[in-house]
C-alpha cells in the first residue's frame, strides 16, 4: 500500500494525528460497522488517548473531505484513532490484510512525524535567520536614509541665495 494514500486520511483533530474508522475501513477491506464492532467488543484495548469518538462539530469541519451514508449523514460520529490505536487495531482486527495495512499505516505515521520534526527544524532555522537578517537590514536602511538626508540638506544649501560679500570678478 503506497503511503501517500494513507498520508491524505490522515488528519489532525484535538491537536493529534488521527485516522477515521471510515479510512480505516475502507483501507483493511470491511465494513465501518464491522470495525466498530471489533472496537466496541475490546473496548478496553482504546483508551481515550488511543481512540475518541468526533465531536459534532469536528465531524462538521471534516464532513467534505469524507463521503457520508446513502441517506445524507453518517447515523454515529466517527471514531478517530491515534498510532497507538491503529497499532491496537491489529490486535483486534486478526487477518493478514489487517496487518499488511496497519505495517503501512504505521510507516505514513513515521514519515510524517520525521517530516514534522525537519519542517520545525527548518522554521526555527529561517526564524533566527530572519532575525539575524532583519537587524542588518534594518541598520542599512537606517544609513540609506541618513545619506539620504544629507543630500537633501546639500541640494537645499546650495540651491538658497548666497548672502554677503561677492568678490569681483578680474
Amino acid at each position: 500500500m503506497e503511503i501517500t494514500v494513507i498520508q491524505k486520511k490522515i488528519y489532525e483533530i484535538r491537536g493529534h494525528k488521527v485516522m477515521l474508522d471510515l479510512d480505516l475501513a475502507e483501507l483493511y477491506g470491511v465494513e465501518t460497522k464491522r470495525l466498530k464492532e471489533a472496537v466496541r467488543r475490546n473496548i478496553t484495548r482504546f483508551p481515550s488517548d488511543f481512540m475518541f469518538e468526533l465531536t459534532r462539530e469536528e465531524y462538521n469541519s471534516l464532513r467534505s473531505q469524507f463521503a457520508s451514508s446513502s441517506w445524507g449523514g453518517l447515523r454515529y460520529m466517527p471514531f478517530a484513532f491515534t498510532e497507538q490505536g491503529v497499532s491496537m487495531l491489529s490486535s483486534v482486527l486478526n487477518s493478514k490484510k489487517a496487518i499488511e495495512v496497519n505495517i503501512s499505516i504505521i510507516r505514513a505515521f513515521v514519515v510524517m512525524r520525521q517530516f514534522a520534526v525537519h519542517y520545525k527544524e527548518l522554521a526555527d532555522k529561517i526564524a533566527e535567520l530572519e532575525h539575524k537578517y532583519n537587524k542588518n537590514f534594518a541598520d542599512v536602511y537606517e544609513a540609506l536614509n541618513l545619506l539620504l538626508q544629507d543630500k537633501a540638506t546639500q541640494e537645499n544649501f546650495s540651491k538658497r541665495k548666497r548672502i554677503g560679500f561677492k568678490m569681483p570678478k578680474k
